[in-house]
């Protein structure tokens, strides 16, 4: 393999006197497996040889003693080129540069190899409250979703304790709750802090209830008040839709998938995780339709697939997909080729509106949701039809866009209000 990539036979030699030489080949193999461009080849093996002969001054004589090596390696690296350091590449640029492929080799060599960035932190309060999670899973009955929510925002609160000194919960007070709040919302809006004041009553409960603080502190957590019917949706003008459509380039093979991605959510109105989780089994050519599964309300649903979006992935799959056994339907466009996340399909729908320089409020695939929910508003279908094209849970979910239907508020304006009620 390394053949392919190098031509001289001197660079053969110098490789494969290595005495790491059976790995770094397997993880040359693995690279070209994952559709890595020969640049990063060429720059990953090079670090590699340098970190086996540092790792063997060290005295390392086996692969399974490499692990004790890898931090010493990447700082070493680092202090020779602090020279390098600049604003355009940062420290962590650089560790990442040494780090990335020594780690990435050892996770083929080694079954079972935690890297760096691999480690899993334990649940947040582990150690008081060992048995909140378990609680979370097994009596409230949680998916995997919130869990993950409790662990982000307990695991702010205990950083903010383990910051002010306090390493016990049970030495809490409504002040040291009521400051973490204040704090947490300077950075957090308003919904998210009420998430994070209902998660953090709901810990505070149970640590009552098991005894691990004297009194139930729940009640001392206050968040903001959210009046529903308050905001508007971040929707955008079709037009504005147009033209964000027509900022992608679908030449390249990002352009094709995110052309797709973005017909998705403008047209039916999908989260960027349902989009995320669109397999080429739903999608059903003979009938001509497109099946959602396991939508935010529990259910799934099926819509006819429209010719436009339809072609838009037809062309994603013939001239943008990568060639992988995985049954998803989205990638990433470089390798490592893994599955698009929520994360991923959010962060497309924002690149595309500031490029097209549309200004809206947190740009995201929720800005496209409520722009298809705001054009069947226009349309003047019911608002129960809008909520079941759209995957709403309530009635109440899809209330908030009779506020915007312009044309009969401004009918109530000029007096004609009972013709339209």
């Amino acid at each position: 393999m390394i053949e392919k990539y190098y031509k001289k036979p001197a660079t053969w030699d110098r490789i494969r006197a290595s005495w790491l030489f059976e790995q770094i080949e397997h993880y040359i193999v693995w690279l070209n497996e994952q559709g890595y461009a020969l640049c990063n080849v060429n720059r990953r093996v090079p670090i590699l040889l340098c970190f086996a002969a540092f790792a063997w001054e060290r005295g390392a004589r086996s692969v399974r003693g490499l692990p004790r090596h890898v931090q010493p390696f990447i700082d070493r690296y680092l202090r020779d080129r602090r020279n390098h350091i600049t604003g355009k590449r940062t420290k962590t640029q650089i560790a990442r540069e040494a780090g990335v492929p020594v780690e990435q080799m050892l996770r083929l060599a080694l079954p079972g190899f935690i890297g760096r960035g691999d480690r899993r932190r334990p649940f947040p309060f582990q150690v008081e409250a060992p048995g909140f999670l378990h609680h979370l899973r097994e009596e409230r009955g949680v998916t995997p979703k919130t869990v993950e929510s409790y662990s982000i925002i307990l695991r702010s609160c205990e950083s903010y304790l383990l910051r002010i000194g306090l390493t016990s919960i049970a030495d809490l007070s409504p002040s040291i709750l009521t400051a973490f709040v204040t704090e947490r919302g300077l950075v957090l809006g308003k919904a998210s802090i009420a998430e994070l004041c209902s998660l953090l009553r709901v810990f505070l409960r149970y640590a009552y209830r098991e005894k691990l603080i004297a009194r139930d502190l729940s009640a001392a957590v206050h968040g903001p008040r959210n009046y529903r019917l308050a905001t508007l949706p971040r929707s955008i003008p079709w037009a504005d839709v147009q033209r964000m459509l027509d900022a992608v380039d679908r030449r390249s093979a990002s352009g094709k998938r995110d052309y797709a991605i973005l017909l998705l959510l403008v047209t039916y109105g999908l989260r960027s995780r349902e989009v995320a989780g669109l397999t080429l089994d739903d999608l059903d050519w003979p009938q001509e339709r497109l099946r959602v599964p396991e939508r935010k309300a529990g259910h799934s649903t099926a819509y006819p697939l429209s010719p436009i979006v339809g072609e838009a992935i037809v062309d994603y799959l013939k001239n943008g997909r990568p060639q992988t056994k995985d049954r998803s339907l989205f990638f990433r466009a470089v390798a490592p080729f893994h599955p698009c996340g929520a994360a991923c399909v959010s962060n497309r729908a924002s690149h595309y509106l500031s490029k097209a320089g549309i200004a809206v409020p947190r740009p995201g695939s929720h800005t496209l949701r409520h722009a298809c929910v705001q054009r069947l508003v226009d349309a003047k279908f019911s608002l129960k039809t809008i909520g079941d094209y759209v995957g709403h849970a309530s009635p109440n979910s899809t209330q908030i866009y009779a506020k915007v239907d312009v044309e009969s508020l401004r009918e109530l304006a000029l007096g004609q209000g009972e013709a339209v009620l």
